[in-house]
């Protein structure tokens, strides 16, 4: 039987995540979400589950709640095991006993899971306590989505206002709380992405936060208004100074600034977006995170055959003529040597070609078929290849399996001005995919990404191509990169990151992702 359950996903941060919501995401065939703040919960689900967003957002066209009960309905009723997930807790300023009485009219199966409210989460993650002995000895939850529904009389009598979607009205929340009677000296906390790597708080008085958030978005944000605001300082952890820890003999990881704490990790706080290939390794993320990063993977291309494979059949049936193989990408051994045991031969029908490879990651690759390369160049760039190879190539047949289009001419140009006769054909294909995965989506609509990765020139294309949908214009796309690193993997990706950006901010100085992994521990350590 379907199942439907109503799920808290907390203030937003995985984290904060309850035992049971990571499990029920673990198993979920289809997720209904929410405009959530963290990306990364979109990440918990298995990869067949169909992910729907329904998220209301404001200015944007959203989901209606009729069709958000519908769907809840339909899937159930399909058997399908269904995670509804709100943020913070679902029966606190949510919209579940619309679908719990859909699901009921219906003989739907449902259950609820309770998550942290930001009501609660935010002020506690701030260091502030709704609760004191003898400064308050009760609070009070609400909204001000419309203030003008509240009985501002009694609100200014409490002791401890927390007000949720507030943001946008807080000129009236603090003109109402002095208008009935609140002191223009009363402390006032504003908590922004409570709970995440991106968390801003403002501390004031009601008779000059205005001032302080003047032209500030303040959305999503918890509001805590109450003489409990100035137990904050009191209650915060003590700050460490970095540089009296510099003679820790601890030892640090290797390529840290000195002037961190050995606990510290360098990419803390950072949100990275990962262009890649699909199907592609998850390495490069899993070390990024090893280093305290967030990270969200949003794969940039799709590699797959060629659209004929008539040239490579013909090239591996004369492969005696040539002197030389040249190898530039794992796509390219990969394709080459499926296909050449698609033609009954292995690897004896390289005797006496001599290869030569571009990068370490490519010489390993070729290694896994148990040969090793007669060159790689000391750079792992194309240029590098030409500049240092070890003979004369005047006379010399080289092969060379390549992606299909866009690639790679510099080195057919400079191998054939010195004298080469080289033989170009396609091993593989590389593609634009057809959409975005949810989470990166997310993320990207909410401005939560603080770096983009790029490991090629043609994922910094697709990742121009996926995007236009996101972004509402040019102006809105170019204010959104402004505010983020541009990371790229070598000199040829970070021509098309100018070409298309305008800029790079971290270059790799080794041309692999160990030495972007190591640049981006750079930049953050000096940023």
């Amino acid at each position: 039987r379907g199942k439907v359950y109503l799920v808290g996903a907390g203030p937003g941060d995985v984290a904060y995540l309850t035992v049971k919501a990571y499990n029920l995401l673990a198993a979920a065939q289809v997720l209904v979400y929410d405009a959530l703040v963290d990306a990364q919960l979109l990440q918990c689900v298995p990869p067949d589950c169909l992910k729907l967003d329904v998220g209301k957002r404001g200015g944007k066209p959203s989901t209606n709640q009729a069709e958000i009960n519908k769907l809840l309905v339909n899937y159930c009723q399909q058997g399908k095991q269904v995670v509804r997930l709100k943020s913070g807790d679902p029966l606190i300023f949510g919209r579940c006993t619309s679908e719990i009485e859909a699901l009921k009219a219906s003989g739907c199966d449902f259950e609820l899971v309770p998550g942290i409210s930001s009501a609660l989460a935010a002020p506690l993650l701030a260091g502030i306590p709704l609760t004191d002995p003898v400064l308050s000895r009760c609070f009070a939850v609400f909204t001000a989505h419309e203030p003008e529904v509240l009985d501002w009389e009694a609100v200014s009598r409490l002791e401890t206002l927390v007000i949720l979607m507030g943001g946008q009205h807080l000129p009236e929340i603090v003109h109402q709380l002095v208008r009935h009677g609140r002191s223009h000296l009363t402390p006032i906390a504003i908590i922004r992405w409570a709970g995440t790597p991106h968390q801003q708080i403002w501390t004031a008085q009601l008779g000059n936060i205005l001032e302080q958030t003047t032209g500030l978005s303040l959305s999503p944000a918890v509001i805590v208004i109450g003489e409990v605001v100035g137990l904050r300082k009191y209650l915060q952890p003590e700050k460490i100074d970095y540089q009296d820890l510099t003679t820790v003999k601890t030892p640090s990881p290797p390529a840290m600034s000195t002037n961190r704490p050995p606990f510290a990790q360098p990419l803390t706080s950072k949100t990275i977006l990962v262009t890649r290939s699909v199907g592609q390794s998850s390495q490069f993320s899993d070390r990024l995170i090893a280093l305290g990063a967030t990270v969200i993977e949003m794969p940039t291309l799709e590699i797959g055959p060629p659209s004929n494979w008539q040239d490579l059949d013909n090239a591996i049936a004369n492969l005696s003529n040539f002197d030389w193989l040249i190898l530039t990408s794992t796509n390219g051994i990969d394709y080459f040597f499926e296909r050449l045991i698609a033609q009954g031969k292995d690897t004896r029908a390289l005797a006496g070609i001599k290869i030569a490879v571009v990068g370490e990651k490519t010489a390993q690759s070729l290694k896994q078929h148990s040969l090793q390369p007669d060159f790689i160049p000391p750079n792992f760039v194309a240029d590098s290849l030409v500049e240092n190879f070890p003979e004369e190539l005047h006379g010399k047949k080289v092969l060379f399996p390549r992606v299909e289009s866009g690639g790679r001419e510099f080195l057919v140009k400079e191998l054939t001005a010195k004298g080469a006769k080289v033989i170009e054909v396609a091993a593989y294909q590389s593609c634009c995919p057809n959409s975005i995965p949810p989470a990166a989506e997310l993320a990207l609509q909410n401005r939560k990404v603080n770096v983009i990765t790029f490991a090629s020139s043609k994922t910094v294309q697709f990742f121009c191509q996926l995007t236009d949908n996101i972004f509402s214009d040019n102006s809105d796309a170019s204010q959104f990169l402004e505010s983020v690193c541009i990371a790229s993997i070598g000199p040829q990706t970070s021509k098309t990151c100018h070409s298309l950006f305008g800029r790079v901010d971290v270059e790799a100085q080794e041309y692999t992702l160990d030495g972007l992994t190591q640049a981006l521990i750079r930049w953050a350590t000096n940023s």
